[in-house]
């Protein structure tokens, strides 16, 4: 039987970056999936927090050029490099100067949030998935991290379904209690969020323009979701009572069979 390949996407991951504790998870999934034979790939955002000098991130020149579509803007799309040498893992960061070098990760020094963090978002989703492709690595499984990374799924049914690299690809998406109350232009998300063999009503759940649009659309595309935290707010626990059961599980990172109940899911999606 061959490696199960697995695509990691999140917000942030330690040590380069933590600001909730999806770092943490990040961090320790992907090692333990390595350590029971699983091949991993990493992929974040390269926030202006992350020092490039400090954690050694170079560009990687045959995959980046690319040009992300986000409403009626291109933008270009660069990927650097670094490596956790005590997990021997790579990490993959999606950068663009517009959207990343800024000294703040979502909201500026006055914690005013990024009325942009819509567009950011939408760019790492689509920046993600056509590095994947760049690569030329096919994923088993996409797992999907916290609002931010809430369109892959969509993308994966719909834009990206036919391609080879992701034609058998299941995905997976966990929620974590990190939620916002900044609404979005309404009028605008869903222009931003297009893409090829995407229609109106597949956006619906972003009509919202909020961080429940984000974990609405997250949910009603992934083949598996993942509530990370058992204490969830009361408005992502009325979001995940509406799945249907089968399509829902609960695995908080402090239960001692955190990485188990992983390695099952993993398996019974692609089995």
């Amino acid at each position: 039987m061959s490696k199960l390949r697995i695509l990691y996407v999140a917000s942030e991951i330690n040590p380069f970056l933590q600001t909730t504790g999806v770092a943490d998870y990040v961090r320790k999934l992907p090692q333990a999936m390595q350590e029971r034979g699983m091949e991993i790939r990493i992929l974040v955002p390269r926030f202006g927090l992350i020092n490039e000098r400090k954690n050694r991130l170079h560009e990687v020149v045959r995959l980046s050029g690319i040009n992300i579509t986000v409403g009626d803007e291109e933008k270009p799309l660069l990927i650097k490099v670094a490596s956790i040498p005590a997990a021997k893992l790579q990490v993959y960061f999606i950068d663009n100067e517009d959207y990343f070098h800024r000294k703040y990760v979502f909201v500026d020094k006055e914690n005013k949030f990024y009325d942009d963090n819509d567009e950011r978002a939408i760019f790492f989703c689509k920046g993600a998935l056509e590095t994947v492709k760049k690569l030329g690595w096919s994923p088993d499984i996409v797992h999907c991290n916290d609002w931010m990374t809430g369109l892959i799924p969509l993308y994966l049914k719909t834009t990206y379904k036919n391609d080879p690299m992701f034609k058998d690809t299941k995905c997976v998406f966990t929620v974590y209690n990190n939620s916002f109350e900044h609404k979005f232009d309404g009028e605008t998300i869903l222009d931003k969020a297009k893409s090829m063999d995407v229609q109106d009503d597949m956006l619906a759940h972003l009509r919202s323009a909020d961080f429940d649009g984000f974990i609405r659309m997250g949910c009603a595309y992934a083949d598996v979701v993942v509530n990370a935290d058992e204490d969830l707010s009361e408005r992502l626990n009325k979001i995940l009572d509406e799945l249907p059961q089968k399509k829902l599980e609960l695995v908080a990172e402090e239960d001692e069979n955190f990485t188990d109940t992983y390695y099952n899911i993993y398996n019974e999606l692609v089995g």
